[in-house]
């Protein structure tokens, strides 16, 4: 059985008015899946903001065994 999806126009005090209609087991469930999509969000905001293309993966490897080779002889 596919459900069937509607498009509405609803301000953000309809929708908190028809949550707060929810038991607690969904309002439960529904805090969680907006937390998940909002910690989603901020972690490719946050992925997005170190992508470069200024280092190539090789200049990382490179710099990673020459620290490595530098705590070694100590």
């Amino acid at each position: 059985m596919n459900p069937t999806q509607y498009q509405l126009s609803l301000s953000f005090e309809q929708v908190l008015s028809l949550v707060k209609q929810l038991p607690e087991a969904d309002k439960l469930k529904l805090s969680e899946a907006l937390s998940k999509e909002l910690l989603d969000s901020k972690l490719t905001h946050l992925l997005q903001s170190f992508k470069t293309d200024e280092i190539s993966l090789e200049e990382i490897t490179q710099e990673v065994e020459t620290v490595r080779t530098e705590i070694y002889r100590q």
